[in-house]
């Protein structure tokens, strides 16, 4: 039982691309859907689509974070919910283990091949899109990946020794676009060239963004906002009111 898990970006459309060069099968690709990705990114769903079809391979599936009740509940719900930022603006990284992680683990707890490969005693063989620049990550995971009962994880981009720019030249290669960066749109990692894109081509999500950030304000005592030292609205939004027209 092999998985990949698809994050949209450069990295893991090359490791599809590598696994099918290979000729290593693939049978189950999850995307976790936060409800919150850029819009080039939802676009390159469809258009990866099609190339693994193509290819005979599987289609990507769709996962997300669920309430208790089983009803939808993306990244900007939950902030805008609890008054907060994502938590990555704090220095955590609960925002993805809830909305990528957990999604694809509730997924595969509860898929049957998956539930069959674990009653036997064996591993599921999970694929990891770090390259072959990122060996800290994937030291950073070792004892984890070790002590791991479920999964087997495997990084074919390091042992294959493609980089970033190997990775990119083989997207191109097999003839697909580039994917663009894979992040929410107001995630607090984004730097300011690509804040500054987000205001100049998505208005709407521009705006989207800064009133999580007002709507967080009156919580915020470690960090100033969604730039964690700044405040995107004080830096890039000053002309954009929340309910205005901008």
């Amino acid at each position: 039982m092999n998985m990949v898990s698809y994050g949209g970006g450069a990295n893991s459309t090359a490791l599809l691309i590598g696994l099918h060069q290979h000729r290593i099968p693939v049978d189950l690709i999850l995307f976790a859907d936060t409800g919150a990705e850029h819009p080039h990114t939802y676009a390159y769903l469809e258009v990866m689509d099609s190339w693994l079809k193509d290819h005979g391979m599987p289609s990507i599936t769709r996962v997300y974070k669920t309430t208790r009740e089983g009803k939808r509940l993306t990244l900007e719900d939950e902030c805008l919910q609890s008054c907060s930022l994502p938590s990555i603006a704090y220095g955590f990284k609960r925002c993805s283990l809830k909305h990528k992680i957990g999604p694809q683990e509730k997924f595969c707890n509860h898929y049957p091949p998956c539930r069959r490969i674990w009653e036997a005693g064996k591993r599921v063989v999970k694929f990891i899109g770090y390259d072959a620049g990122e060996g800290y990550r994937s030291n950073k995971v070792l004892l984890g990946d070790l002590a791991d009962r479920k999964y087997s994880k495997w990084y074919p981009l390091m042992e294959w020794g493609w980089t970033r720019d190997d990775c990119i030249r083989q997207i191109e290669a097999a003839g697909l676009p580039q994917p663009g960066k894979s992040s929410c749109f107001f995630c607090p990692s984004m730097k300011p060239d690509e804040i500054t894109a987000l205001r100049e081509q998505y208005h709407d999500l521009f705006r989207r963004a800064l009133a999580l950030e007002d709507n967080a304000r009156q919580n915020l005592k470690t960090v100033k906002g969604l730039g964690r030292n700044y405040s995107w609205r004080e830096r890039f939004g000053k002309e954009f009111c929340t309910h205005g027209n901008g």
